[in-house]
């Protein structure tokens, strides 16, 4: 059960640092950073987010 909450918290900080990364570089005018799109890295980064939140979910629902 541990290790959901670290993956959790892992995914989710992880995420939000990459939609942050994301925003700012596309407020700078760019729309690629190392071969990746924007909108996909912006992508990646909800995805993480959201996979970190089921994670903490699924940890919430096993607690009794």
């Amino acid at each position: 059960m541990n290790a959901l909450l670290w993956i959790g918290r892992i995914a989710g900080a992880g995420g939000a640092l990459l939609c942050l990364v994301s925003v700012v570089f596309r407020l700078r005018g760019d729309y690629w950073i190392s071969g990746f799109q924007i909108g996909t890295l912006l992508q990646a980064g909800i995805a993480a987010m959201v996979f970190g939140c089921f994670c903490l979910l699924a940890l919430l629902t096993q607690r009794h």
